[in-house]
């Protein structure tokens, strides 16, 4: 399996294309969508579904032209399945004001806690709010890495300050869940560069506040 990091749109956001046997699926497309596009045909892949650990504006940036391009499926946890198509709620109209503001149709699938299938891939889904209500971190427990979106940063966390967000909740996520995980996990986060689990756990100055080690 090949993990491939595309940082695109505004904000640097990281669009991962995970890829095996011909297959992809496109988790975050935050923008640029010809850069997706272009990868993804360069490398002759098949596209099988477009996968958000969250909703914010800047990783939908690229999703109604990678959906319509491939005819892929949408999935999104419930607590934010409005969000794609109210700018007010994904942010876009306030950081680029109504010309800009993004609007997408909503999702196809919802996202429940549990193990997940598409295609070849095999992955488990875990509810990680805090950042937002509907964060979701996918867990590839054979490949030994994880997809957490704007919950845990290399050597920060995700912002709290947004609508619904909460560092009660987000704190609660980190130590209960991801740092629950096996320490040689590799994160592969919203923003950023990738981190371990074990990292984070000993050397992350905001989680060692609630999760001393």
């Amino acid at each position: 399996m090949h993990v491939e990091k595309l940082s695109l749109g505004p904000l640097g956001t990281n669009c991962y294309i995970v890829s095996r046997n011909g297959n992809c699926l496109i988790f975050d497309p935050s923008g640029e969508s010809q850069v997706i596009i272009d990868y993804v045909e360069k490398n002759q892949l098949t596209p099988k579904a477009i996968l958000l650990t969250h909703a914010h504006f800047d990783h939908i940036g690229a999703l109604n032209d990678v959906r319509k391009r491939y005819d892929l499926d949408v999935y999104l946890h419930k607590n934010e399945q409005d969000w794609l198509e109210n700018p007010a709620l994904n942010r876009s109209i306030v950081f680029f004001g109504e010309e800009h503001a993004i609007y997408a149709a909503q999702p196809d699938y919802l996202l429940e806690v549990g193990q997940l299938t598409i295609a070849d891939f095999d992955m488990e889904v875990i509810h990680t709010p805090g950042h937002s209500p509907g964060s979701v971190t996918f867990i590839f427990a054979e490949e030994n890495f994880i997809i957490s979106g704007d919950v845990l940063f290399p050597m920060g966390v995700g912002r709290t300050d947004l609508p619904e967000g909460s560092m009660e909740e987000l704190a609660k996520s980190i130590a209960t869940k991801l740092y629950e995980l096996p320490d040689d996990f590799t994160v592969y986060p919203g923003h950023n560069v990738a981190t371990t689990i074990g990292h984070e756990k000993r050397h992350n100055p905001y989680t060692l506040q609630f999760y001393p080690v």
